[in-house]
Order: C-alpha cells, then sequence, then structure tokens
C-alpha cells in the first residue's frame, strides 16, 4: 500500500522532509570506527589491512589471478554472458559518443589557447561482496574508465567463501586490469595511501555499505571520488493516461533495493493515483523482497495528487530525484521543463530498470536531492584536463603592460618582471 496525499503546500511538503531525513549523515561510531582504520593504514600499510581483513572478512587480502576471471566467465550461463556483454556494448558506445577530445585554437590576441584531455592514470573500482554483489556496477562503472583512457583500473571486492562468477565475468568483459580480494574500510584505506601489493590510486568509485561510502567520503581530497550516495530514489511524473500497472510496477522496482528507498509517484490523477495503489498491493503479492518493498513505500514513498501538471513538474525539480520516470501524453514536451534529476526516462516503453542494465546510459546517479549540482558517472568522471597557453613574441608584446598593470595591482612585482625582462 502506498499513501495517497492530495497537494495543499503543506502534507506534501511534509513528505519531502521525511524523505530528505532519511538520507541523514551516518553516526558518529561509524566514522570514528572508519577513522580509526584509515589511520592505521596510513601508518602501517600492508599490515594493518590484513589485520582488518582477518578481522572482518576472515582472510588476509590476494589477488585474483587472471585465470580465475576467465574460469568465473566459463562457469556462467550463455544468456547473462549474452546480456552483459551487450550492456558493456552500449555503455561502451554510449561512452565514445560522450568523449571530448583534445583541442587548441587561436586567442584574439593572436596566441594559442587551449585543453588537453587525458584519462586519469589508475582508478580503484570498489565492489560489493555477498548478497549486494552486482554485476551491472561492474561494467558501469569500468568501462567508461577503460573508454577514458585509465591506464590502470582495479577491481577490489571482499574476499567471501565464494567470490561471484558474474562479478568476475562483468570484470573480464570490461576489461579490469586487477582484481584483488579485499574488502571494506580498508580497501579503501589500501587505495588511497597504497599498501604493499595494493596500489595507491587516482580515484575511488563503486558502491559500498555505510563503512565503504564513510572511507570514500574521508578519503576525498587525498584521492577524487565518484560521489556519496544516499539510498535509491524513482520519482514518476504521469498523468491520466498513464498504465497503472507499468507505474506500479517501476515504483516496486525501486522500493525492493532496501527500505529507505524512495518511490514516489507525482500524478494529476486521483484515479490514476487509486489505480496504481491497487496494483502495488496485487503485485507485491506475488514478488519477492515484498516485506523490503512495503515498508519503504510506507515509509519513503507516496502518491502526490497535484492541481496541475506544471505543480508536479515544480515538485520534481525540488525533489531532483535520482531517477525520474516521466510518463504522460507527451513525455517530450515535459523534458525542457526538468532541471533536476540524475536520469530521466520518458514514455511508457523506459522503464527505469532498462537504465540500471542495458540502455548505456549509467545507473551511477547522484542521490538524494544532489541531482540539483551532480551528474551521472560517465567517460568524463575518468578524465583530468590541462590547460595549453602558446605566445609568440609577437603575440605577448602588445598586451604586455596590460599583464605588468594587473601584476603590480596586486603587489606581485615579481610577476610582473617576469614580463618585463623579455622585452627590456
Amino acid at each position: 500500500m502506498i499513501q495517497i496525499i492530495q497537494a495543499d503546500g503543506r502534507a506534501e511538503q511534509a513528505r519531502i522532509a521525511a524523505m530528505r531525513a532519511r538520507a541523514a549523515e551516518v553516526g558518529a561510531d561509524i566514522e570514528e570506527a572508519v577513522s580509526a582504520v584509515i589511520r592505521a593504514v596510513k601508518e602501517k600499510g600492508l599490515s594493518a589491512v590484513e589485520a582488518y581483513s582477518l578481522k572482518f572478512d576472515g582472510k588476509i587480502p590476494y589477488e585474483i589471478p587472471r585465470e580465475e576471471l576467465e574460469s568465473a566467465y566459463d562457469r556462467c550461463p550463455d544468456e547473462l554472458i549474452a546480456a552483459m556483454e551487450r550492456a558493456a556494448a552500449n555503455i561502451r558506445d554510449y561512452n565514445e559518443k560522450l568523449l571530448v577530445q583534445s583541442m587548441e585554437w587561436t586567442s584574439p590576441d593572436g596566441g594559442t589557447v587551449g585543453r588537453v584531455v587525458r584519462g586519469l592514470t589508475r582508478v580503484g573500482l570498489y565492489v560489493p561482496g555477498g548478497t549486494a554483489a552486482y554485476p551491472s556496477s561492474v561494467l558501469m562503472n569500468a568501462v567508461p574508465a577503460k573508454v577514458a583512457g585509465v591506464e590502470e583500473l582495479i577491481m577490489v571486492t571482499p574476499p567471501t567463501e565464494n567470490l561471484n562468477d558474474a562479478v568476475l565475468a562483468a570484470a573480464k568483459i570490461a576489461g579490469v586490469d586487477r582484481v584483488i580480494a579485499v574488502g571494506g574500510a580498508q580497501a579503501i584505506a589500501a587505495l588511497t595511501f597504497g599498501a604493499g601489493f595494493i596500489p595507491k590510486v587516482d580515484k575511488l568509485v563503486g558502491p559500498g555499505n555505510a563503512f565503504v561510502a564513510t572511507a570514500k567520503r574521508l578519503a576525498y581530497g587525498k584521492v577524487d571520488i565518484d560521489m556519496v550516495a544516499g539510498p535509491s530514489e524513482v520519482l514518476v511524473i504521469a498523468d491520466e493516461t498513464a498504465n497503472p500497472v507499468y507505474v506500479a510496477a517501476d515504483l516496486l522496482s525501486q522500493a525492493e533495493h532496501d527500505r529507505l528507498a524512495s518511490a514516489v509517484l507525482l500524478t494529476t490523477s486521483m484515479e490514476l493515483a487509486q489505480a496504481v495503489d491497487a496494483e502495488i498491493i496485487r503485485q507485491t503479492g506475488y514478488l519477492s523482497r515484498s516485506d523490503i518493498m512495503e515498508a519503504s513505500l510506507w515509509d519513503f514513498g507516496c502518491a502526490i495528487v497535484c492541481d496541475s501538471l506544471e505543480q508536479a513538474i515544480s515538485l520534481a525539480n525540488e525533489i531532483a530525484p535520482e531517477h525520474l520516470e516521466i510518463v504522460t501524453e507527451d513525455p517530450r514536451a515535459v523534458l525542457p521543463e526538468i532541471r533536476n534529476a540524475g536520469a530521466v526516462f520518458l514514455g511508457e516503453w523506459s522503464p527505469e530498470p532498462l537504465g540500471d542494465y542495458l540502455a548505456g546510459p549509467n545507473h551511477v546517479l547522484p542521490t538524494s536531492g544532489t541531482a540539483r549540482f551532480f551528474s551521472p558517472l560517465s567517460v568524463d568522471s575518468f578524465l583530468k584536463t590541462m590547460s595549453i597557453v602558446a605566445y609568440s613574441r609577437d603575440a605577448l608584446a602588445p598586451i604586455r603592460e596590460q599583464v605588468v598593470a594587473m601584476a603590480e595591482a596586486e603587489h606581485l612585482t615579481a610577476h610582473a618582471n617576469s614580463i618585463r625582462v623579455r622585452f627590456e
């Protein structure tokens, strides 16, 4: 069952506030524990990583040989391999089309300026173990990195008793260079500072539990990170033309992630809201993880009945959801009004799970309202740029006094001198 709210300026705002509160900062106990791990690894290196790995996972870190990736690939069902290879091809094609190039041009002063684009040298990809092992996340993180030209992509995953075949196969398909069995905050710390055979990286990406997410946040500044992800969320804008069976299915597909997931319907039709509620009850009856879906929908989901499509769009931009589905008579007409969303899905044949797995755009998206200023993971996330300045004497001469004037205004006489000595 989903709560149905008639928008009145207060009720919907109270619900939005509850959704935001669910993504509150982690507790002090987690931060203290993670900080201790990071300090120990920074000071003691691999020995600290091994100690924490034995404590939490029962094994010391080890490198998974390339042959094991090949074997895992061979053990996977043919249909799964075909699906992952199709997904990788679509992700690769999408990111190749986004890839920006180095370029130079002549400035108005007659000098040469431009930008050099380079892939990062080394990136670490964290992949959870156990029941939270998602091969799709391997593809979504690794393929754009390789398109960007990352020289070495290192995947870390907890040393569980039985490593997930699909995850290892995805690593092979995506072109991961090394796979190391190490997990938790100690894995993040090892990749941040370097620890024995685990090298220091330039950037950390990939999902993880609260300890991993906290470690990434604390590592930021020493290395780059993708983002600090919060609970999953989907928002559907729908009018009276929407199919309630499809809308309910899409809300449930996000609610099953965990009890903190948020699934929200914004609609101009009370009849649709009621029909979606009935469909949620019906479909939950035959789906697994029903207890998680029911808790998620009741605590952090709702159907908000709006007075107009314009009001629904305004609320959607305020919420800035991770995933936004537009299921209206003319979704394309709504798109220009959308300012804040991680990924937008247009029409009833573009369900959110399509983006999770196969379409090509990334499923690593900003959550908890951060779509107001963050963007999805893409090839851009694995690039850095360097600016170029190349002036000749003839290009510098006419503007030299202006450079000197600005330097002297800032009382930087050596800056001014650097220009003057060239023309004495």
